[in-house]
């Protein structure tokens, strides 16, 4: 049974409706056990040569060969706040990896006692990382150990975005003098692209690309359509998929489709507001959303342009088939592996790579015999 998407045309947008979705059987998948005995694997990036870079939340980095299975400590990682939510999180190749050997992570830094999310990069070298550099700080800082985001995108124009949750502070993913709740939008080198949303604004920090956000622990940049896709937590109910754009307010906490935790009480103004865009898809219940794709590959032709997560809560594969950015159908895989589904990344062959929060990393093919 598909997914019934109800867009409800009012004069404010569009309001996502969320319904029921289908539990698809996996025969169709070759599902295979590649690595365990990890921490909690947090991001995940395929080297060219057939090896996997893995954080794990505990300050971790791991060198996976995806042929043997064998697993090599990676040195050279700097102390990190691993309390809560924060530790070692995501993880992105440069796009001009080939020649420049940038290798991007965002991470929980300890500052004065309190948890920054940080976009930082360094170079791998004999299984070394050297050239550590912290490329910003965000101003994002608490004592709370909740919601540091945090994913990273490329576009094809020399910039980086990533994304930052509101720690625990919900008002401050509305304050543009704040990073929480926002994703930001920076050159490769760590300095401000011009002409970014807010350059000149007194009142706002200029690497602000969007905000209003509560806890986007997915981000996709499309560069076919470019288009850049975030997914975040919502409260109790109200996970949501994002289109995002320059600028815009996607409403956290003043829009919500999620719940109180204390009761089921309305969070902020109502389901939607004003002036802050409506989401194309929400959760409720949540699914508890992590890492996103849009699947671009050959192994799975029927899926390409559709979107994929992780779902921790709910333990399953998300996919989201989309028609001109709108969704006409939910399915959910790999419910057998009753698993927390951290990350989902798509490797160079078109195949699918997911890391569960108990260590493990999967390998998602065509059955052989479909």
């Amino acid at each position: 049974m598909k997914l019934t998407y109800i867009l409800l045309s009012l004069s404010l947008g569009f309001i996502a409706v969320p319904a029921q979705a289908t539990t698809v059987s996996d025969k169709a998948l070759q599902v295979d056990k590649i690595a365990e005995g990890l921490g909690i694997p947090w991001g995940m990036a395929v080297l060219p040569d057939n090896t996997m870079l893995v954080t794990q939340r505990q300050g971790k980095l791991t060198l996976i060969d995806l042929h043997s299975a064998n697993q090599t400590d990676i040195s050279g990682v700097p102390a990190m706040k691993a309390e809560g939510q924060g530790g070692f999180l995501d993880i992105a190749l440069s796009p001009d990896f080939a020649d420049s050997g940038w290798i991007y992570f965002t991470y929980s830094k300890d500052v004065d006692g309190q948890g920054a999310t940080t976009l930082a990069r360094a170079k791998l070298n004999d299984n070394t990382l050297i050239d550590w550099q912290d490329l910003l700080i965000t101003e994002s800082r608490t004592t709370k150990g909740q919601h540091y985001g945090s994913r990273i995108a490329f576009d094809d124009q020399g910039h980086l975005f990533f994304s930052i949750g509101d720690r625990g502070e919900r008002h401050a993913a509305q304050d543009l003098q704040r990073h929480n709740g926002k994703i930001l939008r920076l050159n490769l080198d760590g300095s401000i692209p011009q002409d970014n949303p807010f350059i000149g604004h007194d009142d706002a920090l200029p690497e602000i690309w969007s905000y209003g956000h509560r806890n986007p622990q997915g981000l996709f940049y499309n560069l076919q359509t470019q288009q850049l896709w975030g997914m975040e937590h919502g409260p109790r109910g109200g996970d949501e998929i994002n289109l995002i754009q320059a600028g815009k307010n996607y409403g956290w906490p003043e829009a919500s489709h999620g719940k109180e935790y204390y009761a089921p009480v309305s969070i902020g103004q109502g389901k939607t507001v004003d002036g802050m865009e409506n989401p194309i898809q929400v959760y409720v219940p949540s699914i508890a959303p992590s890492g996103l794709l849009q699947y671009q590959g050959e192994a799975f032709p029927q899926w390409q342009g559709d979107l994929f997560s992780g779902a921790m809560a709910l333990q399953h594969l998300n996919h989201i088939k989309l028609d001109n950015n709108t969704v006409s159908e939910e399915n959910r895989y790999l419910n057998s592996l009753r698993q927390r589904i951290r990350n989902v990344i798509e490797s160079p062959e078109g195949w699918l790579y997911i890391a569960a929060d108990n260590g493990i990393i999967y390998r998602i093919q065509p059955a052989e015999n479909q």
